[in-house]
């Protein structure tokens, strides 16, 4: 039997290849005795695939049994799965037949087995392994025939390392591990989904079929799904019951939407008068940068005219112009965090475009007015001022300790 006539068969909703993966690898295995385990997030439709393991299998006239392994207390998951006998603890008035006896010549999905205690992880082994068991409170031996599928959305290598899971059992389990895709892998499966889920709750609530703007398609095939499929389902559901227009646009459907996972939604955005469209973020930020540019032109020219003065003189700074110096050199030593040092950008151009006859006329003879070499000379003038106190010479040119550090190696300063 093909994939689409088991998709058709079990109620399968996708074309996904990952999704087409794992109903060809349950199809596969089902004629053999090999015990399977399916992995996946939860609410990603684990279920379906012990059922097709279980109908194409010889067993498949046999018992199939569900056992949420999750959801029974630890004290009593020993008598559910092997059975007990008549007083082996208090309240077992009688004997009673455990799951692995019933499903004898079966098939039994233990879902959320990394759930088990670990005693009980201990006898499924040992059933696995030879078929064999005891009954709560019993010393003898019984035998059964049972094919095992499981499933879990546990991660088993935390769970090894919490001591949580044993390893000899997930290895016996694991022959052969079937992946179902979480539901951001399959976002063009998401709108066939929802079609199909709004399809079930109109005949069921005896009202109109919901539909989706495109903005809103491109919305929910987006969105991560968390939940997966099982969130979908229950949104869909809201939607349905909830809301008296029956044709939804993206604002409808954000409203259903947690917002802690709206990362990879799409960004409404703006036309601009010039044919572009940027987001408002994006308009921002580019005003930042202008606002920091033209700054840092202006304490540019200011920092030339200083230079300038300097060269023509043997005067030392004043604090207003070791202000303007420090700021500049906090500009151009500024975090790592930040690629681009803007003076460093605008040096040559503005050199080349403002600087005044005299000023040109200092460069051609003096080669050392880059700021590079300005920084530089400040810098070894604070450490030998300081006697090559990196701290004391940090205050002094208000940079950080760490930045002087990296320029004293970058400038090769002993």
């Amino acid at each position: 039997m093909n994939v689409a006539s088991i998709k058709q068969r079990f109620g399968v909703i996708g074309t996904s290849l990952s999704l087409d993966r794992a109903i060809n690898i349950a199809a596969q295995v089902a004629p053999t005795d090999l015990s399977v385990l399916i992995l996946g997030e939860s609410g990603t439709g684990k279920e379906v695939m012990p059922r097709i393991v279980h109908q194409f299998s010889k067993r498949k006239h046999g018992k199939y049994i569900v056992v949420n392994c999750g959801a029974i207390p630890e004290g009593t998951i020993d008598s559910e799965l092997f059975g007990h006998m008549k007083g082996a603890f208090t309240g077992a008035t009688d004997s009673r037949k455990g799951y692995f006896e019933e499903a004898d010549g079966g098939t039994i999905f233990l879902d959320e087995v990394a759930e088990l205690p670990l005693t009980t992880q201990v006898r499924l082994l040992r059933v696995l392994e030879t078929g064999e068991f005891m009954k709560v409170g019993s010393s003898l031996t019984q035998k059964t025939d049972v094919r095992v599928v499981a499933a879990t959305n546990v991660d088993f290598i935390d769970a090894f390392n919490k001591a949580k899971f044993r390893e000899d059992l997930y290895y016996r389990l694991n022959q052969v591990p079937i992946q179902m895709p979480p539901l951001r892998d399959r976002s063009s499966d998401i709108h066939l989904l929802f079609r199909k889920f709004t399809t079930d709750f109109s005949e069921l609530h005896r009202m109109p079929p919901l539909s989706l703007t495109p903005d809103a398609i491109e919305i929910i095939e987006n969105y991560p799904w968390p939940g997966n499929i099982r969130q979908l389902k229950h949104i869909t559901e809201q939607m349905s019951v909830l809301e008296p227009e029956r044709y939804l646009n993206s604002d409808v459907v954000l409203g259903y939407l947690p917002e802690t996972n709206r990362s990879r939604l799409p960004v409404k955005v703006q036309s601009s008068s010039d044919g572009f469209e940027e987001s408002d973020s994006g308009r921002n930020e580019r005003e930042i940068l202008y606002k920091v540019l033209f700054d840092m032109k202006g304490e540019l020219n200011d920092l030339k005219d200083l230079v300038l003065g300097l060269v023509n003189s043997s005067q030392s700074l004043t604090s207003k112009e070791q202000d303007l110096v420090n700021r500049v050199l906090k500009s151009e030593s500024s975090s790592e965090s930040t690629p681009s040092k803007f003076p460093l950008i605008l040096r040559d151009q503005d050199l080349e475009n403002t600087a005044s006859p005299r000023m040109r006329e200092v460069e051609e003879v003096e080669q050392s007015l880059s700021l590079v070499d300005v920084e530089r000379q400040l810098i070894k003038r604070a450490l030998e001022k300081h006697s090559n106190r990196r701290k004391d010479a940090a205050e002094e040119l208000g940079i950080s300790e760490r930045t002087l550090y990296r320029k004293i190696k970058e400038y090769d300063l002993k």
